[in-house]
């Protein structure tokens, strides 16, 4: 069976990116940088499968492939905002509806029961490894406090 080049070159993509991910997101974070093209874009744009959890026409959510907690998910917007600090006044409806989708998600995966956490890296030192916003959820353990 033959592959189209272009789809391969994307898998191949996303295998090293998650590859080097398992070094840990805070060592990605210091090398990543905004702008051009993220995984999340490819994902969004179906050149990267993913298995949607949840789908509208402003976001969509899915199991993170390097889980840091028995259940790990991503809420990202389909708009392209690189991180948190970056939006806009205008945002703030999709902001909103970022976290509301969140909430559902974790009803949805019954972490509600039992609580979960709710994470945005921003920037460099907010250990940030892919620019494009993206709302973590995390349950199905105890979670620890302080976080960082």
């Amino acid at each position: 069976m033959t592959f189209p080049i272009k789809l391969l070159c994307s898998v191949l993509t996303f295998v090293i990116f998650f590859t080097k991910m398992a070094g840990g997101e805070v060592d990605l974070a210091q090398t990543a940088a905004p702008g051009g093209d993220t995984i999340f874009g490819k994902i969004l744009r179906k050149e990267i499968p993913a298995k949607f959890v949840y789908e509208d026409d402003q976001c969509v959510a899915f199991h993170d492939v390097n889980p840091q907690a028995p259940t790990h998910i991503l809420v990202i917007p389909r708009k392209p905002i690189s991180q948190l600090s970056k939006a806009d006044d205008n945002d703030e409806q999709l902001l909103g509806h970022l976290l509301i989708v969140a909430r559902k998600v974790a009803q949805q995966e019954g972490l509600d029961k039992s609580g979960f956490r709710l994470v945005i890296n921003d920037g460099k030192n907010g250990a940030q490894s892919v620019y494009h916003l993206h709302v973590h959820i995390l349950g199905g353990r105890q979670m620890h406090w302080p976080p960082g």
